[in-house]
């Protein structure tokens, strides 16, 4: 058994990422855990409200063995000191200690995203996290494929997962996200969302699959 650890700079990237990988997972009996690192403002209350609904009923529907969260609020990452976040990450890796590990892809257009990888990779010494075997980068529909930077380098995947059995459980977790979800041509539409898996289902030969670049393997 594995455990598993996805880390969402906001919650839905767990699930346009890696939502039938995490599913798979489960299936297959390992443990999953949710880190999410933002939240909405307090201040704003039907937001708020909305959101925690939606992150309770995506948990119960994963059954996450933990999910846990930040108080740092969303688009403002960038505001707090780098050696907080890596403290909150690195805490929950120490209870957890996590075998895999999936992580926002770092040129992601979404500042959030990119300060979460930093941190996140921070955490990853062998010497002082000797559990995290494998360490993966998904891709954020509607973030990864809007990234316009020409000095960076794009989502270049190498490894493939076979999500074929898991793709309808996905999108039926992620239309719990309401607020979230759209009809084409938005980006996270459940159209774009197959579309998605089943292009890169069709690079891996199988009808539906997420792609993510693999760091690190330790065998």
């Amino acid at each position: 058994m594995n455990k598993v650890l996805v880390i969402s700079p906001h919650p839905d990237d767990e699930t346009l990422g890696c939502g039938g990988t995490l599913i798979r997972h489960k299936q297959e009996g390992d443990e999953i855990h949710w880190l999410i690192m933002t939240c909405v403002n307090s201040s704003e209350k039907k937001m708020h409200s909305a959101k925690e609904k939606e992150i309770r009923e995506v948990s119960k529907a994963y059954n996450f063995n933990s999910t846990s969260r930040t108080k740092f609020l969303t688009s403002q990452l960038d505001l707090v000191p780098r050696k907080e976040i890596i403290q909150v990450i690195s805490k929950v890796f120490q209870e957890i200690q996590p075998n895999f590990l999936y992580l926002p892809f770092q040129n992601d257009i979404h500042s959030d995203h990119s300060i979460v990888f930093d941190a996140a990779a921070s955490c990853t010494k062998s010497f002082r996290y000797p559990y995290i075997r494998r360490v993966m980068i998904y891709e954020t529909i509607s973030e990864t494929e809007f990234s316009i930077r020409p000095d960076k380098e794009q989502f270049k995947p190498n490894l493939w997962i076979d999500i074929s059995d898991y793709i309808d459980k996905k999108i039926e977790i992620m239309s719990l996200y309401e607020s979230e979800i759209g009809k084409e041509p938005f980006p996270r539409s459940e159209q774009n969302i197959r579309s998605l898996a089943n292009f890169r289902g069709s690079t891996a030969g199988v009808l539906s699959a997420e792609a993510f670049i693999l760091l690190k393997e330790i065998i």
